[in-house]
């Protein structure tokens, strides 16, 4: 199962880098961090030299600020100007996304930023390589594709249910003691830890889908803290675990349409054929090109999902759909792949481990199985295509789960804090747009600063929009905070 919650769409689509910390030291900071080359990994080289890495001691448990640590890794390019303003914080979401991997690829779109900001991500507590959890082995996640994730008998649902209870166990297996410890609020604390060590006064953050959860609650819990905040691709803070399944449904449909009349197409009519061809790899999944391997209804969801993300992906989408329809699944297998992390040699990575870790300690709520098929209609009428599924998942995705949640709803609100600029996109699949607004109205009054593209995709910024990315610069660069509602079209 994979919640489809995760970073901006120039971030998903690029080829990841891996990088970790050499044990040569080239620049010590007053703080104590020693900065090193990043080293390459079995999956990708080094990045270049203007990256260097660090690992940072945080408490494992923040009501114990004096007792057990784990290491966080950070990663950072300093600025290329004379008139550095300070450290840019990034976080580019899932929750599960590696900061370390990601923001060399990333650095390009920002590069405009870079000239004042030192570029600065890293690995939240239970990701990538600061205590990254990984909770089943390559060949039992692939083995798991063949659970139907949308079950039609009670055998079925029996299997669907065992998978998540077999996952949550290999999860507290490998987390041990981290488990009840990854929660966005600790995330949150040690973003301010992070702060002190690069010698900030503000924090001056970046945060992308998920990203922006862990922006609003960093704003609750250190108002006075926070300098240029901006967030895009906003998930809904007043949205628990059921509300935010219905917004997905919702976007990811929104999307399809906005993506079907591209070809010409009624989107009820699309809707429906796309529909009926995952109801027939429902009943018999479809032969690829790759030995031992087909693709099932659940493959074949994720594979129309990820396309949707970027507008600039839609032509992929129709050519996919199109072999589905003549009955090969290949080229939806590959886009599948590409969103589950799998690479040729069957390897997986595991940014769906840390995301499921993260959000079942955030959150409270733990529907039912008998809860989910009265929400089903409800799921189905607003999507056709996604409903089913991610009306499903809001029962298996923290079943039998170890540790309770924290939380029905994460809580933003920042009262004195500075403008925190709220960045939303009217055809956000992932992330729709309504959430932005509700995300600007909780930060409060004074506070929140909202900012509309009318565009596509998974995020605004760097998209394609120069109205969109001057007005964000602008702000990060030199604080000009746009007027409350301004719009980009």
């Amino acid at each position: 199962m994979t919640r489809f919650v995760r970073w901006t769409a120039v971030a998903v689509t690029s080829a990841l880098l891996a990088a970790g910390c050499s044990g040569g030291s080239s620049d010590d900071d007053k703080s104590g961090l020693s900065w090193g080359r990043c080293k390459a990994t079995a999956d990708a080289p080094a990045p270049s030299s203007d990256w260097q890495c660090a690992t940072l001691k945080v408490p494992l448990d923040w009501s114990k600020p004096d007792g057990e640590t784990i290491g966080l890794a950070l990663i950072r390019a300093k600025a290329r100007g004379d008139d550095r303003v300070g450290s840019l914080l990034f976080n580019f979401g899932g929750p599960g996304a590696s900061g370390v991997s990601m923001m060399p690829s990333y650095a390009p779109t920002v590069s405009s930023l870079r000239e004042r900001y030192d570029l600065v991500s890293w690995d939240p507590r239970g990701v990538g390589a600061s205590e990254g959890v990984r909770c089943r082995g390559d060949k039992e996640i692939q083995a798991a594709e063949s659970v139907d994730v949308t079950p039609d008998t009670p055998a079925e649902e029996k299997a669907y249910f065992q998978d998540a209870a077999d996952f949550a166990k290999g999860c507290q297996k490998d987390a041990g003691k981290l488990m009840a410890h990854v929660s966005t609020a600790d995330s949150a604390r040690d973003m301010d830890r992070i702060r002190e060590v690069l010698g900030d006064e503000k924090m001056r953050y970046f945060g992308i889908s998920y990203g922006t959860e862990l922006g609003g609650t960093y704003a609750h819990l250190f108002p006075k803290n926070v300098g240029r905040m901006t967030l895009d691709a906003v998930v809904d803070p007043g949205a628990d675990a059921v509300g935010h399944a219905r917004n997905q449904a919702r976007g990811f449909q929104r999307a399809l349409n906005g993506y079907l009349k591209s070809t010409g197409q009624d989107p009820a009519e699309g809707s429906r054929k796309i529909a009926d061809l995952l109801r027939r790899i429902d009943a018999r999944p479809l032969p690829t090109a790759t030995p031992g391997r087909k693709l099932t209804q659940t493959l074949a969801v994720t594979g129309i999902i990820l396309p949707l993300y970027s507008k600039d992906s839609w032509p992929t989408l129709t050519s996919a759909l199109a072999a589905a329809e003549r009955g090969d699944g290949s080229e939806l297998l590959t886009l599948a792949d590409r969103y589950n992390e799998r690479d040729p040699s069957g390897r997986y990575g595991t940014t769906t481990h840390a995301q499921r870790v993260i959000s079942c300690l955030d959150d409270r709520q733990r529907p039912t199985a008998a809860t989910t098929r009265k929400l089903l209609p409800q799921f189905e009428k607003i999507s056709p295509v996604f409903g089913t599924f991610l009306g499903w998942d809001t029962a298996g995705w923290c079943h039998d789960w170890p540790v309770p949640g924290q939380h029905d709803t994460p809580e933003v609100s920042a009262p004195g804090a500075a403008p925190v600029l709220v960045v939303g996109n009217t055809g956000d699949p992932a992330t729709p747009y309504e959430g932005a607004r509700r995300m600007a109205d909780e930060l409060g009054k004074g506070v929140g600063v909202m900012l509309t593209w009318r565009g596509e995709g998974h995020g605004a910024y760097g998209s394609g929009s120069d109205c969109v990315d001057s007005t964000v610069d602008a702000y990060l660069l030199d604080g000009s905070v746009p007027k409350d509602g301004k719009v980009c079209s």
